[in-house]
């Protein structure tokens, strides 16, 4: 190997270290901004009021109501 190759390559595991280790940095901020948004600051609603599964919203029956054949 020359030291032409041999320093880029040194130059090149470098900075693949680097951009390695500013990934790790964004990764722990993007992870710790999170949690921090993450904390409700009222009362969540109570959870019986939500309906589960299929309901007909205004829009579904103006769906059906523009839909029919």
């Amino acid at each position: 190997m020359t030291r032409k190759s041999r320093t880029y390559t040194e130059e090149r595991r470098t900075f693949l270290k680097k951009l390695a280790a500013a990934g790790g940095a964004t990764a722990a901020i993007a992870v710790t901004s999170r949690s921090a948004l993450a904390s409700p600051d009222h009362e969540p609603a109570p959870a019986a009021t939500k309906q589960r599964g299929y309901h007909e919203t205004p829009h579904i029956r103006d769906y059906y109501r523009t839909a029919k054949l």
